[in-house]
């Protein structure tokens, strides 16, 4: 978890409670500031993808709260069929922005991912929220854990057991390859891993496609509503407070439209702290979410899991100490360089760099802690850090804080 507590200053309090005041005695004073002169957003409409996931929250909530209005922007946000069709469009410019996933951004920056495209981080979606799920199949074998797991996949013919993650580099890839790992089980030696877009994840374990898959909300509790899977491990179970989906677009949009960057980023950053002020408003999230515009599942499906009312399928219930979270004071939002760089280390441990690069020059090329700073700013009362890395202690015990990049990524036993 974070050591770096977030925190005002005196004098930003001040300034931040002096500006917030002021839009309140003057309503629509703060719009007209932002939306006019050299501080107006570059472009009216933006374009911004997602993924149905619970995790788009922040997108969807801007744009449904109105929030995007408030900063001068319409955004229009876009339902996509998978993490490549945003990849995809982004890069191309069909989409100014996404819900998009971390280690696709840095990825793309490397030319991994696809063609090589210099990429923007302007702010960290969510923090927790994902999981692990094995099929009922497992479980009528006697697999409820990953020790378990780890005897059946010595007990079979290696690549005889398939797991699914959303994208060659997605966050889930990671958690899924750090989990199998931490259990002994190699992820490309032991098991097989196929690509498949998060919503086609319950019907293809439905069909027998594969033995396990590592996705976001509310895939995980669907298996479980359908009488398919369990939870087998959250995602803050392998790393408590870990980083997930980013506000993502490309560098030269930033470059080009940064007073859009700015107010884009104050939107949806007004919107995760309006999503984590209530369990009210998390309900009332849940509702929006599982709309057909948007999820298009039962209310029951996303509410539990985004107030950290966990059952995992094999008769435990809890409440979650690390639930979802898409503000916590900041601490989820600002974009920390040793969150990007963490994922380089998995990508060199996977053999998916095959040297390590300048991970503290490419976090910082691509996490845009300066237009984040000036959204913060803009939408007042936004905690900023007093370090750009933070200190985690993983599933295995090793402590991650960007301090030796290079050192952490080669000190797994198992890796590729």
């Amino acid at each position: 978890m974070s050591k770096t507590p977030l925190s005002l200053t005196r004098r930003q309090a001040l300034i931040s409670g002096a500006a917030l005041g002021a839009a309140w005695i003057v309503p629509g004073l703060r719009n007209a500031v932002w939306a006019a002169g050299s501080d107006a957003p570059e472009k009216a409409q933006v374009r911004v993808g997602f993924i149905p996931l619970t995790d788009c929250a922040p997108v969807v909530m801007a744009s449904v709260k109105g929030f995007d209005k408030k900063y001068g922007l319409t955004l229009q946000v876009s339902k996509e069929a998978s993490w490549a069709a945003v990849r995809d469009k982004l890069t191309s410019g069909e989409l100014d922005a996404a819900h998009v996933l971390y280690g696709m951004i840095y990825a793309l920056q490397l030319g991994v991912a696809g063609p090589q495209h210099d990429m923007a981080n302007l702010m960290t979606l969510n923090h927790n929220g994902q999981a692990i799920t094995l099929s009922n199949q497992l479980k009528a074998s006697g697999v409820t854990d990953a020790a378990s797991l780890k005897k059946a996949v010595d007990g079979s013919p290696k690549g005889s057991l398939t797991f699914a993650h959303t994208f060659p580099t997605s966050t889930h890839a990671m958690w899924l390859y750090y989990w199998l790992a931490n259990a002994g089980i190699h992820p490309f030696d032991d098991v097989r891993t196929v690509v498949v877009p998060p919503p086609q994840m319950v019907m293809n374990m439905k069909i027998g496609n594969m033995s396990g898959y590592c996705v976001g909300e509310p895939w995980n509790q669907r298996a479980i509503s359908d009488n398919i899977g369990f939870t087998v491990a959250t995602s803050q179970q392998i790393w408590p407070e870990h980083p997930e989906k980013v506000l993502g677009t490309r560098a030269q949009w930033v470059k080009e439209n940064p007073n859009t960057a700015r107010a884009l980023t104050a939107a949806v950053l007004e919107a995760a702290r309006w999503i984590d002020a209530s369990d009210d408003n998390r309900r009332e999230t849940a509702q929006v979410l599982a709309g057909r515009a948007w999820i298009n599942t039962k209310v029951e499906t996303l509410q539990g899991r985004m107030l950290g009312q966990y059952q995992n399928g094999l008769g435990q219930s809890w409440q979650d100490a690390h639930p979802m979270r898409f503000f916590d004071n900041g601490n989820v939002s600002f974009p920390w360089l040793s969150d990007g760089m963490w994922f380089l280390t998995q990508m060199k441990r996977w053999g998916l760099l095959t040297s390590d690069p300048d991970y503290l020059a490419v976090a910082r090329q691509i996490n845009r802690i300066d237009i984040y700073k000036q959204a913060a700013s803009a939408v007042g009362q936004i905690a900023l850090p007093a370090s750009e890395m933070r200190s985690s202690t993983l599933i295995d015990g090793k402590v991650w804080d960007g301090s030796n990049p290079a050192a952490y990524a080669a000190s797994f036993a198992i890796k590729r």
